[in-house]
């Protein structure tokens, strides 16, 4: 039986500030990711790292509060940002994926490039400003073998230092239930929220620590609630995303949607903010999710 495996990474904040440039590398790993706010940008460029092969993220905002990226890659990253990139006024931070004593070459550096603009438009989370699909350059099968290891670790570093552009919040749906196995695991538990002056009624799973809202659940068409909320912005994105799809006087999940909390499932749904830990209840039992935490927490008596 298979066993998830932890994994030790290590994060340096260069300058002593949570929101200045940080390192981060991973054991076992040669990839070196080095993220820099555009203020502390000439600094970051300065670095030793800056000028070897790899590729880059520019990560920031269009003029309507919309996320953007691109994806860039060069044989001496800091020249490349410097000749091209600052022209380029809506990012606010940069991104630069190197190998340590500079173990990245051109076709590497291209493969990466074309692997994440690929990932990323599949997840479609934010928008590219990259143009076409990039080819994939010609590389040994030792090779495709040792960037696609080298990005899978990428991909676990980078959502430590903030960058979210390649998680994957959509789920499969969920399997059947079948007979516990011997080395079963916890059956998922389900969740409702129902919004009767609407019409609107969604279901949930908690599995595995995660809050995943079932696709064909609905959601409220437009946010009413605070404008500029964090809520909002999500409930846009998944809009665009086409996770939430207009049907009617709704929206409907097109997927199953993992959330990180139930209070952000809630707010999505409702078109405003809402308090998730009481407005989910438990199927099929006069609970709330904050009741049922409780009594996970062993706490079942705690008053209601």
């Amino acid at each position: 039986m298979s066993q998830t495996v932890g994994q030790s990474l290590e994060l340096y904040y260069v300058d002593g500030r949570p929101d200045g440039m940080v390192t981060a590398e991973m054991f076992n790993w040669t990839g070196h990711v080095l993220t820099a706010p555009r203020t502390q940008i000439q600094a970051a460029l300065g670095r030793t790292e800056a000028a070897y092969t790899g590729v880059y993220l520019l990560l920031g905002e269009t003029e309507e509060g919309q996320p953007l990226a691109y994806v860039g890659e060069g044989e001496d990253i800091s020249s490349r940002i410097r000749s091209h990139d600052v022209k380029r006024d809506w990012w606010t931070t940069a991104v630069l994926v190197t190998a340590t004593a500079n173990r990245l070459n051109k076709a590497h550096a291209k493969y990466l490039e074309s692997r994440l603009i690929e990932v990323a438009r599949r997840i479609g989370r934010t928008p590219l400003e990259n143009g076409p699909q990039p080819a994939r350059p010609s590389l040994s099968e030792a090779d495709i073998a040792k960037m696609e290891a080298f990005l899978e670790n990428l991909l676990m570093v980078l959502p430590a230092v903030r960058v979210d552009l390649f998680v994957q919040s959509a789920r499969p749906p969920a399997k059947p239930r079948s007979a516990p196995a011997a080395d079963h695991k916890p059956e998922a538990v389900r969740f409702t929220l129902d919004l009767k002056k609407h019409g609107i009624t969604a279901t949930a799973v908690y599995l595995d620590g995660e809050l995943v809202v079932e696709s064909g659940s609905r959601a409220r068409i437009r946010w009413t609630g605070q404008p500029n909320s964090s809520y909002e912005k999500l409930h846009n994105e998944l809009v665009r995303a086409g996770v939430l799809v207009p049907e009617g006087e709704h929206c409907v999940f097109a997927q199953n949607y993992a959330f990180k909390s139930p209070s952000a499932a809630a707010a999505v749904i409702k078109g405003r903010n809402s308090n998730g830990l009481t407005s989910w209840r438990l199927e099929g039992a006069d609970l709330t999710y904050k009741e049922w935490e409780a009594q996970q927490l062993g706490e079942a008596d705690a008053p209601r």
